[in-house]
Protein backbone atom coordinates (compact mmCIF):
# COMPACT_ATOMS: atom_id res chain seq x y z
CA UNK A 1 0.00 0.00 0.00
CA UNK A 2 1.43 3.01 -0.92
CA UNK A 3 1.90 5.98 1.81
CA UNK A 4 -1.23 8.28 0.54
CA UNK A 5 -3.80 5.51 0.16
CA UNK A 6 -2.97 4.73 3.69
CA UNK A 7 -4.86 8.15 4.36
CA UNK A 8 -8.03 7.15 2.80
CA UNK A 9 -10.67 7.05 5.23
CA UNK A 10 -13.65 5.41 2.37
CA UNK A 11 -16.01 3.30 4.15
CA UNK A 12 -15.17 4.38 7.93
CA UNK A 13 -17.80 5.94 10.07
CA UNK A 14 -16.76 8.73 12.13
CA UNK A 15 -18.25 10.69 14.97
CA UNK A 16 -17.51 14.25 16.28
CA UNK A 17 -18.58 15.99 18.82
CA UNK A 18 -18.45 19.29 19.07
CA UNK A 19 -18.95 19.79 14.96
CA UNK A 20 -20.97 22.58 14.60
CA UNK A 21 -18.47 25.26 14.28
CA UNK A 22 -14.81 26.13 14.52
CA UNK A 23 -12.31 23.28 14.94
CA UNK A 24 -14.74 20.50 14.78
CA UNK A 25 -16.38 21.86 11.99
CA UNK A 26 -12.88 21.95 10.40
CA UNK A 27 -12.39 17.72 11.97
CA UNK A 28 -15.49 16.63 10.30
CA UNK A 29 -15.30 17.86 7.11
CA UNK A 30 -11.51 17.25 7.15
CA UNK A 31 -12.12 13.99 7.42
CA UNK A 32 -15.48 13.33 5.10
CA UNK A 33 -12.64 14.74 2.55
CA UNK A 34 -10.91 12.01 2.96
CA UNK A 35 -13.46 9.63 2.56
CA UNK A 36 -15.54 8.86 5.99
CA UNK A 37 -18.99 9.50 6.67
CA UNK A 38 -19.83 11.70 9.60
CA UNK A 39 -22.12 11.48 12.77
CA UNK A 40 -21.89 15.06 13.90
CA UNK A 41 -23.00 15.80 17.79
CA UNK A 42 -23.50 18.95 19.42
CA UNK A 43 -25.75 20.68 21.73
CA UNK A 44 -27.12 23.39 20.01
CA UNK A 45 -26.61 21.71 16.35
CA UNK A 46 -29.50 21.46 13.64
CA UNK A 47 -31.22 18.52 13.21
CA UNK A 48 -30.79 18.92 9.26
CA UNK A 49 -29.58 21.37 7.52
CA UNK A 50 -26.96 22.54 9.03
CA UNK A 51 -23.13 23.98 7.84
CA UNK A 52 -21.44 20.82 8.22
CA UNK A 53 -24.19 18.94 6.95
CA UNK A 54 -24.22 20.59 3.83
CA UNK A 55 -20.15 20.68 4.11
CA UNK A 56 -20.12 17.15 4.28
CA UNK A 57 -22.47 15.74 1.87
CA UNK A 58 -21.48 18.35 -0.94
CA UNK A 59 -18.43 15.70 -0.85
CA UNK A 60 -20.64 12.68 -1.62
CA UNK A 61 -20.07 11.72 2.48
CA UNK A 62 -23.43 10.49 4.60
CA UNK A 63 -23.91 12.93 7.36
CA UNK A 64 -26.43 12.43 10.65
CA UNK A 65 -26.78 14.82 12.99
CA UNK A 66 -27.43 14.42 16.99
CA UNK A 67 -28.03 16.64 19.83
CA UNK A 68 -26.53 16.21 23.10
CA UNK A 69 -25.54 18.14 26.37
CA UNK A 70 -22.36 16.88 27.43
CA UNK A 71 -22.73 19.03 30.97
CA UNK A 72 -26.20 16.22 31.40
CA UNK A 73 -24.55 12.87 32.55
CA UNK A 74 -28.12 10.92 31.39
CA UNK A 75 -28.00 12.84 28.25
CA UNK A 76 -24.65 11.42 27.37
CA UNK A 77 -26.01 8.12 28.06
CA UNK A 78 -29.05 8.36 26.57
CA UNK A 79 -27.02 10.15 23.21
CA UNK A 80 -24.42 6.80 23.42
CA UNK A 81 -27.38 4.10 23.73
CA UNK A 82 -29.63 6.25 20.51
CA UNK A 83 -26.33 6.41 18.20
CA UNK A 84 -25.22 2.63 19.18
CA UNK A 85 -28.51 1.89 17.76
CA UNK A 86 -28.61 3.43 14.54
CA UNK A 87 -24.96 3.41 13.98
CA UNK A 88 -23.64 -0.50 15.05
CA UNK A 89 -19.77 0.25 13.83
CA UNK A 90 -17.83 3.40 14.95
CA UNK A 91 -14.66 3.12 13.31
CA UNK A 92 -13.12 6.97 14.58
CA UNK A 93 -14.38 9.04 17.43
CA UNK A 94 -13.34 12.49 18.00
CA UNK A 95 -13.98 14.10 21.38
CA UNK A 96 -13.91 17.24 20.62
CA UNK A 97 -16.82 18.90 22.47
CA UNK A 98 -16.37 21.38 24.86
CA UNK A 99 -16.51 24.33 27.01
CA UNK A 100 -14.76 27.55 28.64
CA UNK A 101 -15.75 29.72 31.52
CA UNK A 102 -13.75 32.55 32.65
CA UNK A 103 -13.27 33.88 36.38
CA UNK A 104 -10.58 34.41 38.58
CA UNK A 105 -9.05 31.61 40.88
CA UNK A 106 -10.38 32.94 43.93
CA UNK A 107 -14.18 34.17 42.58
CA UNK A 108 -14.65 30.54 40.74
CA UNK A 109 -17.65 29.49 41.62
CA UNK A 110 -18.25 25.35 42.14
CA UNK A 111 -21.37 25.56 39.11
CA UNK A 112 -18.44 26.92 36.59
CA UNK A 113 -16.06 24.35 37.92
CA UNK A 114 -18.53 21.37 37.99
CA UNK A 115 -19.61 22.56 33.84
CA UNK A 116 -16.07 22.64 32.34
CA UNK A 117 -14.85 19.13 34.37
CA UNK A 118 -18.21 17.52 33.79
CA UNK A 119 -18.47 18.79 29.62
CA UNK A 120 -14.61 18.93 28.84
CA UNK A 121 -13.20 15.65 30.83
CA UNK A 122 -16.11 13.20 32.58
CA UNK A 123 -18.47 12.91 29.24
CA UNK A 124 -15.45 12.47 27.22
CA UNK A 125 -14.33 9.50 29.62
CA UNK A 126 -18.29 7.83 29.06
CA UNK A 127 -18.10 7.93 25.46
CA UNK A 128 -14.39 6.84 24.72
CA UNK A 129 -14.91 3.81 27.80
CA UNK A 130 -18.37 3.24 25.75
CA UNK A 131 -17.88 3.27 22.02
CA UNK A 132 -13.89 2.15 22.76
CA UNK A 133 -15.23 -1.24 23.94
CA UNK A 134 -16.52 -2.08 20.76
CA UNK A 135 -13.22 -0.59 19.21
CA UNK A 136 -11.15 -3.54 21.76
CA UNK A 137 -13.75 -6.24 21.15
CA UNK A 138 -13.42 -5.85 17.39
CA UNK A 139 -9.67 -4.87 17.06
CA UNK A 140 -9.72 -1.67 15.51
CA UNK A 141 -10.18 1.48 16.05
CA UNK A 142 -8.93 5.52 16.25
CA UNK A 143 -9.81 7.71 19.17
CA UNK A 144 -9.04 11.26 18.66
CA UNK A 145 -8.80 13.84 21.77
CA UNK A 146 -8.77 17.71 21.31
CA UNK A 147 -6.29 18.63 24.22
CA UNK A 148 -4.66 21.95 24.33
CA UNK A 149 -2.16 24.28 25.30
CA UNK A 150 -3.61 24.12 28.79
CA UNK A 151 -2.81 20.72 28.89
CA UNK A 152 0.65 21.69 29.80
CA UNK A 153 0.52 25.23 30.86
CA UNK A 154 -1.86 26.18 33.77
CA UNK A 155 -3.41 29.80 31.89
CA UNK A 156 -5.36 32.66 33.17
CA UNK A 157 -8.38 32.64 35.04
CA UNK A 158 -9.61 29.84 34.11
CA UNK A 159 -8.90 26.77 36.54
CA UNK A 160 -11.18 24.58 35.70
CA UNK A 161 -10.80 24.23 32.04
CA UNK A 162 -7.04 23.95 32.55
CA UNK A 163 -7.62 21.42 35.14
CA UNK A 164 -9.84 19.44 32.74
CA UNK A 165 -7.42 19.61 29.61
CA UNK A 166 -4.94 18.65 32.09
CA UNK A 167 -6.85 15.53 32.60
CA UNK A 168 -7.40 15.15 28.79
CA UNK A 169 -3.63 14.59 28.28
CA UNK A 170 -3.87 11.74 31.36
CA UNK A 171 -6.71 10.35 29.93
CA UNK A 172 -5.33 9.89 26.30
CA UNK A 173 -2.41 8.04 27.75
CA UNK A 174 -4.42 6.25 30.20
CA UNK A 175 -6.83 4.51 27.51
CA UNK A 176 -3.59 4.39 25.27
CA UNK A 177 -1.81 2.26 27.50
CA UNK A 178 -4.43 -0.20 28.12
CA UNK A 179 -5.87 -0.33 24.13
CA UNK A 180 -2.66 -0.06 22.09
CA UNK A 181 -1.96 -4.02 22.35
CA UNK A 182 -5.81 -4.34 21.10
CA UNK A 183 -5.71 -2.69 17.92
CA UNK A 184 -6.64 0.67 19.13
CA UNK A 185 -5.09 4.06 18.70
CA UNK A 186 -5.75 7.52 21.37
CA UNK A 187 -4.05 10.38 20.60
CA UNK A 188 -4.73 13.99 21.16
CA UNK A 189 -4.45 17.19 19.53
CA UNK A 190 -3.63 20.19 21.56
CA UNK A 191 -4.60 23.16 19.88
CA UNK A 192 -2.91 26.63 20.17
CA UNK A 193 -4.56 29.90 19.55
CA UNK A 194 -6.74 29.24 17.23
CA UNK A 195 -9.61 32.33 15.76
CA UNK A 196 -12.59 30.31 17.61
CA UNK A 197 -15.45 31.33 19.49
CA UNK A 198 -13.32 29.95 23.06
CA UNK A 199 -10.87 32.83 22.30
CA UNK A 200 -12.73 35.35 21.05
CA UNK A 201 -12.54 37.17 24.72
CA UNK A 202 -8.46 37.06 24.29
CA UNK A 203 -9.05 38.29 20.48
CA UNK A 204 -11.38 41.30 21.90
CA UNK A 205 -8.46 42.04 24.28
CA UNK A 206 -6.55 44.40 22.38
CA UNK A 207 -3.14 44.00 25.13
CA UNK A 208 -4.07 39.96 25.62
CA UNK A 209 -4.23 39.84 21.36
CA UNK A 210 -1.18 41.17 20.96
CA UNK A 211 0.60 39.75 23.56
CA UNK A 212 -0.65 36.20 22.24
CA UNK A 213 0.78 37.15 18.73
CA UNK A 214 4.47 38.28 19.59
CA UNK A 215 5.13 35.02 21.03
CA UNK A 216 3.69 32.82 18.04
CA UNK A 217 7.04 31.87 16.23
CA UNK A 218 4.18 30.99 12.99
CA UNK A 219 3.46 35.05 13.30
CA UNK A 220 -0.45 34.10 13.37
CA UNK A 221 -3.56 32.96 15.07
CA UNK A 222 -4.30 29.19 13.60
CA UNK A 223 -7.82 28.77 11.73
CA UNK A 224 -10.11 25.73 12.35
CA UNK A 225 -8.92 24.39 8.54
CA UNK A 226 -5.24 24.16 10.02
CA UNK A 227 -6.32 20.80 11.70
CA UNK A 228 -8.24 19.17 8.52
CA UNK A 229 -4.35 17.48 8.43
CA UNK A 230 -3.43 16.52 11.91
CA UNK A 231 -7.08 14.45 12.77
CA UNK A 232 -6.92 13.12 9.31
CA UNK A 233 -3.44 11.30 10.25
CA UNK A 234 -4.46 10.45 13.63
CA UNK A 235 -7.49 8.68 12.16
CA UNK A 236 -5.53 6.81 9.45
CA UNK A 237 -3.81 3.99 9.29
CA UNK A 238 -0.47 6.35 8.32
CA UNK A 239 -0.74 6.61 12.47
CA UNK A 240 -0.50 2.63 13.09
CA UNK A 241 2.38 3.08 15.45
CA UNK A 242 1.25 6.36 16.89
CA UNK A 243 -0.11 5.48 20.47
CA UNK A 244 -0.54 8.03 23.45
CA UNK A 245 1.19 11.24 21.66
CA UNK A 246 -0.55 14.85 21.73
CA UNK A 247 0.13 16.92 18.50
CA UNK A 248 0.80 20.34 19.23
CA UNK A 249 -0.96 22.08 16.43
CA UNK A 250 -0.03 25.43 17.88
CA UNK A 251 1.81 27.84 15.08
CA UNK A 252 5.44 26.67 17.67
CA UNK A 253 3.83 28.12 20.39
CA UNK A 254 4.96 25.22 22.59
CA UNK A 255 8.87 25.42 21.75
CA UNK A 256 9.56 29.08 22.00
Amino acid sequence: MSILNKFDLSGKVALVTGCKRGIGRAMAVGLAEAGADIIGVSASLELEGSDVEKDVTALGRKFSAYQCDFGDRKAVYAFIEKVKAEHPRIDILVNNAGTILRKPAAEHPDEYWDKVTEVNLSAQFVLTREFGRDMVERGSGKIIFTASLLTFQGGITVPGYAASKGGIGQLTMAFANEWASKGVNVNAIAPGYIATDNTQALRDDPVRREQILARIPAGRWGEPEDFKGPVVFLASDAAEYVHGAILLVDGGWMGR
